[in-house]
């Protein structure tokens, strides 16, 4: 489907219902004409249960807005991430804002954009949504109840942890690793991850998105793990899609296996299942909306 037939489908969709005219969007300098009205979405991705998963704001325009105008909205929100996208040929161009700053991964909220396009009738359900973004082309497929992510592998070395990390965490290491975003520690087991009180303000003066703390899990799960991102303005994210690029290879080579149940146990919690094949990690989860509102610039 071309993009104006896609935008066009997005218009008679809401304009069944809601009263407001998005193809008069106005974006320059980080400004919108006032006035104007656009829809704006919550979903709780990597969970079918209200208020578990991560939460993740959903924005689809008619073409390209300004980066402060984006960023302010983001802060408004003041989710973990909130995605801004706009239809292209052959996809959607896909840019994703936490409260502080643009970041050039993100799973939740890519999930959360796919499950709209597919639950608005943007994109029929059985079409793969398509992604183009600063870390690259993404897609995400339907299969089943799950909707799957299709990203970069991005495997860990092994690094001689720096001081600020082990007095940040306070618990004892068994491995460190770092790959090209993030710092990935190993603990002993899941009762270390799940009680672990890091030092927030010690992780800020860490020259890196965040750290990843994961562990074999005691339960169903191959693995938990927990994600702290303070220096983007993130202490805790509830559920890290793009943080599975570096925890499947990792698990994949610790357990010998290329499918493997995840689980991410922040207050939050959710689950996610991860298949790694070469170069590429296959993240599944569920997703549901919360709400559906006006946005007015």
């Amino acid at each position: 489907m071309l993009a104006g037939e896609v935008l066009k489908k997005w218009l008679c969709y809401h304009r069944k219902d809601y009263s407001f005219c998005l193809g008069n969007y106005f974006a320059q300098g980080g400004h919108r004409r006032k006035g104007y009205e656009m829809k704006i979405y919550q979903v709780d991705a990597f969970t079918d249960t209200l208020f578990k998963g991560n939460p993740a704001g959903v924005c689809i325009l008619d073409e390209a807005a300004g980066e402060k105008w984006m960023q302010d909205v983001a802060m408004e929100m003041n989710l973990s991430e909130t995605a801004f996208l706009y239809p292209l040929e052959g996809g959607f161009n896909l840019r994703w804002f936490t409260p502080e700053t643009e970041v050039d991964l993100c799973g939740h909220a890519t999930l959360a954009s796919a499950h709209i396009l597919w639950e608005t009738g943007i994109l029929g359900i059985d079409r793969e949504a398509v992604f183009f973004t600063k870390g690259g082309r993404l897609s995400a497929k339907k299969e089943g109840e799950y909707i799957v992510l299709d990203f970069p592998a991005d495997r860990d070395k092994p690094v001689d942890p720096p001081d600020e990390l082990i007095e940040a965490l306070g618990v004892p290491v068994n491995y460190a690793g770092r790959n090209s975003r993030d710092y990935i520690v190993e603990v002993e087991n899941e009762e270390t991850v799940r009680s672990l009180k890091p030092d927030y303000e010690i992780m800020k003066e860490i020259d890196i998105r965040g750290i990843i703390v994961t562990s074999p899990s005691d339960n169903e799960y191959d693995f938990v793990s927990r994600f702290f991102a303070p220096g983007a303005g993130i202490p805790e994210d509830p559920v890290t899609g793009s943080a599975h690029c570096c925890l499947g290879p990792y698990w994949q080579r610790r357990l010998g296996k290329n499918e493997l149940k995840a689980y991410q146990a922040s207050k939050r919690g959710g689950i996610l299942k991860v298949t790694v094949r070469e170069d590429r990690v296959y993240i599944g989860g569920k997703a549901i909306t919360v709400f559906c509102g006006d946005l007015r610039g």
